[in-house]
């Protein structure tokens, strides 16, 4: 079995938790995409917003994992 460095072994239901969290990164990412092809959207702040959010969803993983290390 292998092991991710400085997490704990996960449960099923942790396991679930985290794959919700990562599919609804996932169909946000869709939004995205979308968003980007607009002409009239402006690209700065789609990206900012792009970032803020993507670190969300670690910071999420991160609270359901509950790592061991730094």
């Amino acid at each position: 079995m292998s092991e991710i460095l400085g997490y704990r072994q996960l449960p099923a239901e942790t396991i679930e938790l985290i794959n919700g969290i990562k599919q609804n990164a996932n169909d946000l990412g869709v939004l995205f995409d979308v968003l980007g092809e607009n002409s009239t959207v402006d690209k700065r702040w789609l990206a900012i917003a792009k970032t803020d959010l993507q670190k969300a969803f670690m910071v999420l993983v991160r609270a359901v994992a509950r790592p061991d290390g730094f």
